[in-house]
């Protein structure tokens, strides 16, 4: 009896994940993949736009849930509000990820049990390069799920992405131009410089996080209250025209120095000064992702 499998390949609406179905596409043209996008309902506008650029590139994309999962009992009726309040008024944060549990984990294996039901075995793509050796995929013991790194097999690596994106008509997310990563709009591993610029191109957006620090008459079980960018840091204090003033300078003084020590490789040339965002971990002499989960930003 032939084994049945599923090849499955989640976007985030980064440019990795993005590049590994183009590539997955160029390479494996026999495969019939399923592509999917968990919207959190919560996605930047750039985010929607670039998924539905690729949407012309790839075909049908699953939108979890907002297509998918709308007839199958769970999130699809609990937005981050709703969610937010189950726990207490305890906002996500490096120390409990409970927004990438409840938005984007739940959801993908909820659609995965469809499949398994039916005796599908999961081959789950995952866009973690060949210069990532210390990354892994969606893991578990309990469903039959394989996760697969066509990057890591045919060493791909950082510099590759780009290529793969322009050779198929595509350029890099526009969120890149002011923003680091994909992810939620009110995400906690952005910096300071990037919910400054938040406030600056989606002030509408940057109000509804700021809503999201204030919660409800019973704001937690023990009365405190919980900040994005950490304890007592509520968004409210990045409207001071001074502390704007102040991450700028400093973000600014960062990047002058990230692009002298480039300058200083005569292989990278000079880029002038101008700041990429999609640099940001490194402008900031920290690891790709800044430990932002992958399953967001990729």
């Amino acid at each position: 009896m032939t084994e049945k499998v599923k090849h499955v390949l989640g976007l985030s609406g980064g440019k990795d994940s993005s590049a590994l179905a183009l590539f997955v596409k160029e390479t494996y043209p026999e495969l019939e993949v399923e592509y999917f996008f968990t919207d959190t309902g919560y996605e930047l506008p750039e985010t929607n736009e670039f998924i539905d650029q690729l949407e012309e590139k790839l075909g049908y994309i699953h939108r979890l849930n907002a297509r998918s999962l709308n007839n199958i009992e769970g999130r699809g009726e609990k937005d981050f509000a709703h969610l937010l309040k189950e726990h207490g008024n305890y906002l996500p944060s490096q120390r409990d990820r409970w927004c990438t549990v409840q938005m984007k984990l739940k959801p993908f294996e909820q659609w995965l049990d469809s499949f398994i039901r039916d005796g599908y075995k999961i081959k789950n793509y995952v866009g973690i390069r060949a210069d990532e050796p210390e990354r892994t995929g969606y893991m578990t013991i309990e469903k039959p799920i394989e996760s697969v790194f066509p990057f890591r097999e045919h060493g791909i690596v950082r510099s590759d992405i780009e290529n793969i994106l322009q050779r198929n008509g595509l350029e890099l997310p526009e969120y890149y131009k002011w923003r680091s990563r994909s992810g939620c709009t009110f995400c906690f591993y952005q910096r300071k410089i990037e919910w400054v610029k938040l406030m600056e191109k989606h002030p509408t957006l940057f109000e509804e996080a700021k809503a999201f620090e204030k919660g409800d008459d019973n704001n937690s079980t023990t009365g405190e209250r919980f900040y994005w960018m950490g304890q007592g840091q509520p968004l409210e204090t990045l409207e001071d025209p001074e502390v704007q003033k102040r991450i700028i300078e400093n973000h600014e003084k960062k990047v002058a120095r990230f692009n002298k020590k480039k300058r200083s490789n005569a292989l990278l040339g000079d880029f002038g000064g101008v700041c990429n965002f999609g640099e940001l971990d490194d402008i900031y002499d920290e690891a790709e992702g800044g430990g932002a989960c992958v399953t967001c930003y990729k």
